[in-house]
C-alpha cells in the first residue's frame, strides 16, 4: 500500500510587464514556494531571468501584451486626465485581451487553486466572470494606491485628498463623482468593450477603477497610515504592507558610501521606469543642491552612471545602490514617486520630496501630502528653485520625519507577504 503526501497547491501570478510590477509579485511567489506551492509567473519577458532566480516557473505574455516597459519608459508619458484616457487604455486595457486568453490557455493545461495579479493587469477579469465554484481564488495584489470609489474620497486619478472639513469635502467629492466618469468617458468605454469581449459584466454606473474589487481578495501592498480611510470599504479589502523585494544578487555598497555621514545626505531618483529623460527631476535637484551643505546620492534606475547630467562635486551616482545601506544615512528623498521606493523611504522614516505628476504618481503625490511624510511639488518638471525649497523644509522641520518614521513603524510590524499567504490558505481550507 503505497502512502502520499496531501496534493501540491499550484498558483498562476500575473503580473505586467515592468519592474515595479513584477517584483512585488515575485515577493508573494517566494512565500508560496517556501511553503511548497507550485508556482508559475505570467509576464513579460524580459524578466524571465528575474522569475527563474526566485525559483518559479515562466509563463510569457503574448508579444501583443508584452507592452508597459515601451509605454513606461515613453518621453511622450501621458499626465493628468490623458493618463487616465489615452494612457490607461493603451498601458493596460490594451493588453488586456491577449493576457486573458493566455491565462485560459495555461489553466487548460495546469489548473492552479490561486491566481494572483497586480492590480493593473486587466486579464483576470474574464476568468472572474465565471461562479467560484468553476475557477480558482483571484487575489489582486495592490502595487499602487486604492482607486476604488468611495463616498468618503474624491474619484481616484484627480491628485485630490479628501478634506479635513467633512461638510465641505462631501458635496465636493459628490460632484466630482459625477462629474468624474463623463471626463473619463474613453476609458470606460475602452474598458466596457474589453469586459463584454470576455463575458464580464460591464462597469455600468461604476468608476472605472472600481472593477479591481471583482476579485476575491484585494490585497493592498501599503499600510492604513499611507491610505484614506474609507467608511464603506470593501470587506475583502486588508493590508499587508510593502511587498519589498531583496536586492538584486552580487549588490554591493560602494566604498565611498560608508564615507558619508558627516553632512545630511539627500538621495534623489527617477526610479526605474520614467528615467529617460533626466532633466524631469534629477537635472533641477543637482543644480538646486550643488551649494548646500549637503551629500547627494544618485541613483540611475537601472542606466548607465553616464548618462546622467553633471554631478557637482558634493554628489555621488551608480545605476543602483542597496537601500538597506543607503536608507539608514538619507535625511531626505527626493523622487517622483514611484510606490515601492516610497514605502522603502517610509521604512526608514525617511521624509519625503515627491515630484510627479505622470501614471499614478499623481495620487502617490497626494498621498504623501496628506499623510504628512513629505511635500508635494505638484509636477513632475520641477524649477530648481522648488527642489530646494522642499528639500530645505524637510530637513528643517521635524514634522515630516516624525511622520514618515510613524508610517514605517506600522510597515515593520505589517504582515507581509506571510500573511498574505496565511490568509490564501485560510480562504482556501474549505474547499
Amino acid at each position: 500500500m503505497s502512502m502520499s503526501g496531501p496534493p501540491v497547491r499550484r498558483a498562476l501570478l500575473c503580473a505586467m510587464p515592468a519592474v515595479g510590477h513584477v517584483d512585488p509579485v515575485l515577493v508573494v511567489a517566494r512565500e508560496l514556494l517556501r511553503r511548497g506551492w507550485q508556482v508559475d509567473v505570467l509576464t513579460g519577458a524580459r524578466y524571465e531571468d528575474r522569475v527563474t532566480g526566485a525559483g518559479a516557473g515562466f509563463v510569457a505574455l503574448p508579444a501583443e501584451a508584452d507592452t508597459l516597459d515601451a509605454v513606461g519608459s515613453s518621453d511622450d508619458r501621458k499626465r493628468g486626465l490623458d493618463a487616465l484616457n489615452a494612457g490607461v487604455e493603451e498601458a493596460f486595457v490594451r493588453p488586456a485581451p491577449a493576457a486573458a486568453r493566455r491565462i485560459e490557455e495555461h489553466l487548460d493545461a495546469q489548473p492552479v487553486d490561486l491566481v494572483v495579479h497586480d492590480s493593473t493587469f486587466l486579464g483576470v477579469q474574464g476568468l472572474l466572470a465565471r461562479p467560484r465554484a468553476q475557477r480558482p481564488l483571484v487575489v489582486l495584489l495592490g502595487i499602487g494606491p486604492v482607486g476604488f470609489s468611495s463616498r468618503d474620497c474624491p474619484p481616484f486619478g484627480l491628485g485630490i485628498t479628501p478634506s479635513r472639513l467633512p461638510v465641505w469635502g462631501s458635496a465636493r467629492d459628490a460632484v466630482l463623482r459625477a462629474v468624474a466618469p463623463r471626463l473619463l468617458a474613453p476609458v470606460h468605454r475602452s474598458l466596457d468593450a474589453f469586459l463584454t469581449s470576455v463575458g464580464a459584466a460591464t462597469l455600468g454606473s461604476a468608476f472605472f477603477t472600481d472593477v479591481v474589487t471583482r476579485s476575491d481578495l484585494l490585497a493592498q501592498g501599503t499600510v492604513p497610515e499611507f491610505e484614506y480611510p474609507r467608511s464603506d470599504a470593501p470587506r475583502h479589502l486588508r493590508f499587508y504592507g510593502p511587498m519589498q523585494a531583496p536586492p538584486p544578487p552580487g549588490l554591493q555598497a560602494p566604498d565611498w558610501l560608508g564615507e558619508l555621514g558627516g553632512r545630511p545626505v539627500v538621495h534623489v531618483t527617477q526610479g526605474t521606469v520614467a528615467n529617460t529623460d533626466f532633466s524631469e527631476l534629477v537635472g533641477p535637484a543637482l543644480e538646486a543642491l550643488a551649494d548646500e551643505p549637503v551629500d547627494v546620492v544618485l541613483t540611475a534606475g537601472g542606466r548607465a552612471v553616464s548618462d546622467l547630467p553633471a554631478l557637482p562635486s558634493n554628489a555621488h551616482a551608480a545605476a543602483y545602490l542597496p537601500y538597506d545601506a543607503l536608507l539608514p544615512l538619507t535625511r531626505a528623498f527626493v523622487t517622483n514617486g514611484g510606490y515601492g521606493g516610497l514605502h522603502q523611504a517610509m521604512r526608514h522614516g525617511v521624509p519625503i520630496v515627491i515630484a510627479g505628476d505622470s501614471e499614478d504618481k499623481v495620487e502617490t503625490s497626494a498621498r504623501v501630502r496628506w499623510s504628512g511624510a513629505g511635500i508635494s511639488l505638484g509636477t513632475g518638471r520641477p524649477t530648481a528653485a522648488q527642489v530646494g525649497r522642499a528639500v530645505r523644509r524637510v530637513l528643517a522641520d521635524d514634522r515630516y520625519t516624525l511622520a514618515s518614521r510613524r508610517i514605517g513603524g506600522r510597515i515593520a510590524a505589517s504582515r507581509g507577504a506571510a500573511g498574505l499567504v496565511d490568509d490564501v490558505e485560510e480562504l482556501l481550507a474549505p474547499l
